[in-house]
């Protein structure tokens, strides 16, 4: 995004070109990390349509569509079906919402498309659904093929894999640990970084490599490490600019990292491997 906030599609266009060639199976986009819900509906209906059309053969697109509104987030997921998604994806509303309430708001938009649909599961972010019993009921709805799953709790996460739902691990830095308690993949924000080095961990945690996973992980986590020193969202923006994925700014009311910050996180960044690869 620009100064004003609006999505530059050629800057979209180069970041796509850089995870796909990494190797990942597909897209997750306008969720936390693509500032979904610092855009207007109509940008993020164009972010989809972009995200479909760049899609290689064989990958997947995953749409965030939720929304503080039912009626938008439902309109969001019908553009994502007929933009051809593979499937749509929705946190729950922000605020002091019922389970009732949140599980009315995800059978509404279940029920609006035939897309699977992948609950958002992050308790930072809502205070529900709260317990594994929310869970399990949520993914018991038709169409919910399970969840992005952004806990530490990771029995939770095995349990709720057991019931047969597809999840996704959602922390970065502890995507070996999601995989080796049964998550089937995951999605997260230094993917956009380096997706490569996700790309290596999956492999070797699907082949049973745990030792080969934990050390790939470690590797990762020394990134994650300096980026978490700062804003994160802007953070990660600016590790893709330094390695020439400009890839604009952040959306108000998120800051953009102070001088300071940019001379700091650059010095930290050339004593990583990093460094070696741009």
């Amino acid at each position: 995004m620009d100064l004003d906030g609006l999505f530059i599609p050629a800057a979209f266009e180069r970041l796509c070109e850089h995870v796909y060639r990494a190797g990942v199976d597909g897209l997750y986009v306008c969720g936390q990390t693509g500032e979904g819900l610092q855009q207007t509906v109509e940008q993020r209906k164009a972010v989809a349509t972009l995200a479909v059309k760049l899609a290689p053969p064989g990958k997947q697109v995953i749409v965030h569509a939720g929304a503080p509104r039912t009626a938008d987030a439902v309109g969001l997921a019908r553009h994502a079906e007929q933009a051809g998604a593979t499937a749509i994806s929705s946190l729950p509303p922000a605020g002091a919402y019922s389970f009732d309430e949140i599980l009315a708001y995800y059978q509404a938009l279940a029920a609006s498309t035939e897309l699977p649909l992948f609950v958002y599961y992050f308790p930072k972010f809502a205070a529900h659904p709260s317990t594994l019993e929310h869970l399990l009921r949520l993914c018991d709805i038709p169409r919910v093929a399970g969840l992005k799953f952004t806990d530490s709790d990771f029995y939770r996460l095995s349990e709720i894999k057991r019931s047969g739902a597809i999840v996704y691990n959602g922390y970065d830095e502890m995507l070996a640990a999601g995989l080796l308690m049964g998550a089937d993949g995951g999605i997260g924000s230094f993917y956009n970084v380096i997706p490569g080095w996700f790309v290596e961990l999956f492999q070797a945690a699907k082949a049973g490599n745990w030792a080969e996973a934990r050390q790939k992980q470690a590797a990762i986590n020394e990134i994650i490490t300096i980026g978490l020193r700062y804003p994160v969202h802007s953070a990660v923006k600016h590790m893709l600019a330094w390695m020439g994925l400009d890839c604009g700014v952040c959306a108000a009311p998120r800051r953009s990292l102070t001088s300071v910050e940019t001379a700091e996180l650059d010095a930290l960044l050339e004593q990583t491997r990093l460094a070696r690869m741009r």
